[in-house]
């Protein structure tokens, strides 16, 4: 694996993921961090983007998969690896992590997070 990452960090998205019925109807904030290992040689040489990942790509990918609702966030968070692995060629490995914030458990907790490689 390449020693070279690149991090897309705090993608901040409203989503409806969750096993309860409210959490579909009012949904919640969740955060998304994006490493990826790249080679990065060919476009630290030439300056060109298509040597690259862009970040746009990433953010699309990512704004798509948390768009499709799903009960578990480790469901969301496996569909974001496998896109990104799979629409974006020049990354070697990638590893997500999803953010669920206040979510709803009987008790005081800010955030819980699932982290996935790939």
């Amino acid at each position: 694996m390449t020693t070279n990452k690149i991090l897309v960090n705090g993608l901040r998205f409203w989503a409806h993921h969750g096993c309860m019925e409210e959490e579909a109807i009012v949904g919640q904030e969740y955060r998304v961090d994006v490493a990826l290992w790249v080679n990065l040689a060919p476009s630290a040489a030439t300056d060109e983007l298509s040597k690259t990942v862009d970040y746009e790509d990433v953010y699309r990918i990512v704004r798509r998969e948390m768009g499709v609702r799903s009960k578990l966030v480790e469901q969301v968070c496996q569909r974001i690896v496998n896109a990104l692995r799979n629409e974006l060629p020049l990354s070697e490995s990638v590893e997500v992590k999803v953010t669920k914030f206040q979510p709803p458990i009987n008790g005081d907790c800010d955030h819980i997070a699932v982290v996935m490689q790939g």
